[in-house]
């Protein structure tokens, strides 16, 4: 196997301790794994709405509704209307998520049909078919159609100035309109998976058109596009789009979407967001969803102690993405007075921290330990030196289960030895595979120099986000060394991760490893092979 020249290589070789679970929950309404039934199925025939829509001047609900309303199965039982939700930012996608024209099941297993009525592939496997719901409308009023699919595919993904490198897994693609409602992605080759990838990823497959060719110099003279970038204080028009579609500005209320709720004040400190007047789905009672009407979400720093503080004394009505399990003590001291409630979210990544060497780092002498003649004799040293158990006591209170990166549990293609892997905790055996590789203390200080003498340093470059990445890493640190390996423990900004990371200056870095479920990592095993 090859590895291209500049790349963190795809591979976990001392994955941590993950909550690794089935996908499936008992308690879970059977509707969520099968695809949606629809208002006519179950014989609804009369929608009401939400009283906070009352007296905006718009259509009744029935004609802002599709022809047939997609009917979802609330947790426990029908809700009632009101409200104004406090959250985090960074839970704002949980309310504000995306809606794709395929989805997945409940239980990461199949792809079923959402904006989409149906879908269908080819016998050959070269072309997925779609057909969208009649009457799903933008938050603006304005009709889902094939074109907005169609836009997004030729002018985004394919367009050589907002796209210079085509994604591999859309190269070659073409999109053909059947009608406004009925369209075909074709490959020159077969691409069976491709649903899933469409499921996954759907929000990235279409954009309001009527709304975002005003900002496409394919739909707009260049030199009257470049002074509406300038005028509105951007340096290209791609970063202006991106800046639009991803909601980043003030003027962010302006953009359509098909989302549950809309932008309607963008600020520094703040994004408010209200209900879709035309959003898409009712309950089984008729009533257009959903419940909440109004969502704030307070802007605070990705790891601020204020997120956890402000959970803990109820100052927020729900947050999750930003919390980590170091938090479950104070936020059970919120419940125990009645201020919150506390769930236990399992995740489907297999492992919360995966650590990731660069295998083409710019050092012979350290490149050759990963893949020259360590022979994984190194990255198995470092592997058997973590205490998991101890990791898992200290960390996730004992609720988690060490594991290698592997295929979440709930795939058909888990097996235990690979999750098992290489996690057995052995210090001795850690040094014995140092000890081979000629790596030995010849000053004295308790750590490892090269076999010609030169010092042995990893510095290890993180981003701390989501995961507790940051305890993890102090505790591994303290763990290698203990077998003589000085490990020093970098974090840095997301923008300066990223960019480090495409330029080959890291030596190690780390991610959750997600993308292991049946759905998706067949179709993008970026846990499983190294790649660019």
């Amino acid at each position: 196997m090859t590895r291209a020249p500049g790349t963190l290589a795809g591979v976990a070789v001392a994955a941590l301790v993950a909550v690794a679970t089935e996908a499936r929950n008992d308690d879970w309404p059977e509707a969520w794994y099968q695809p949606p039934k629809t208002a006519s199925e179950l014989g609804i025939t009369r929608f009401a709405q939400s009283p906070y829509l009352d007296d905006r001047d718009l259509p009744p609900v029935q004609e802002r509704l599709p022809d047939d309303p997609v009917v979802i199965q609330p947790y426990e039982s029908i809700g009632k209307y009101g409200g104004t939700a406090r959250i985090p930012i960074w839970d704002s996608w949980q309310f504000f998520n995306w809606e794709h024209a395929l989805t997945l099941s409940a239980d990461m297993r199949n792809v079923l049909p959402n904006l989409a009525e149906s879908w269908s592939l080819s016998e050959d496997g070269r072309v997925t078919t779609v057909r969208l719901r009649p009457g799903i409308k933008w938050s603006d009023g304005v009709p889902l159609t094939a074109d907005d699919f169609w836009f997004r595919l030729v002018h985004v993904w394919m367009d050589p100035e907002m796209s210079p490198i085509t994604y591999r897994l859309v190269q070659g693609c073409e999109f053909v309109k059947i009608d406004d409602l009925t369209f075909e992605y074709r490959f020159p080759e077969p691409n069976p998976m491709f649903a899933n990838f469409f499921a996954q990823y759907g929000s990235h497959f279409v954009d309001p058109m009527h709304f975002f060719k005003q900002y496409h110099p394919a739909f707009r003279d260049r030199e009257e596009l470049a002074a509406v970038v300038e005028e509105k204080g951007f340096v290209t028009w791609m970063a202006m789009y991106g800046a639009y579609r991803g909601w980043g500005n003030e003027e962010a209320v302006r953009v359509p979407t098909l989302r549950a709720y809309k932008v309607v004040q963008r600020t520094p400190t703040k994004m408010r967001l209200e209900r879709n007047p035309y959003y898409f789905k009712i309950d089984p009672a008729g009533n257009q969803l959903p419940y909440i009407d109004a969502i704030d979400a307070i802007i605070l720093l990705e790891n601020s102690p204020m997120i956890a503080f402000q959970a803990a004394t109820g100052q927020l009505d729900f947050a999750a993405f930003a919390l980590k399990t170091q938090d479950i003590p104070l936020l059970k001291l919120g419940e125990v007075k009645g201020l919150n409630k506390v769930h236990i979210w399992h995740r489907v990544h297999v492992s919360d921290v995966a650590i990731q060497p660069n295998y083409n780092y710019d050092d012979p002498k350290y490149r050759d330990l990963l893949w020259g003649k360590g022979e994984r004799r190194f990255i198995r040293a470092l592997s058997h030196a973590i205490d998991r158990d101890q990791m898992n006591e200290v960390i996730y209170f004992g609720r988690g289960v060490p594991s290698q990166v592997t295929a979440h549990p709930s795939s058909r293609w888990h097996e235990d030895r690979f999750a098992q892997a290489h996690i057995r905790y052995d210090p001795d055996y850690a040094r014995a595979l140092l000890d081979e590789l000629g790596l030995r203390d010849t000053d004295g200080d308790g750590l490892r120099e090269y076999a010609d003498g030169t010092r042995l340093t990893i510095t290890f470059e993180y981003l701390d986000f989501e995961t507790p990445k940051e305890i993890t890493m102090e505790l591994v640190r303290d763990y290698w060394r203990e077998v003589g390996i000085d490990m020093r423990l970098k974090s840095v900004e997301r923008s300066l991760q990223s960019e480090r990371a495409q330029a080959n200056k890291m030596q190690m870095t780390l991610w959750h490893a997600d993308k292991v479920t049946d759905i998706l990592f067949p179709l993008v095993p970026d846990w499983f092979y190294p790649h660019r």
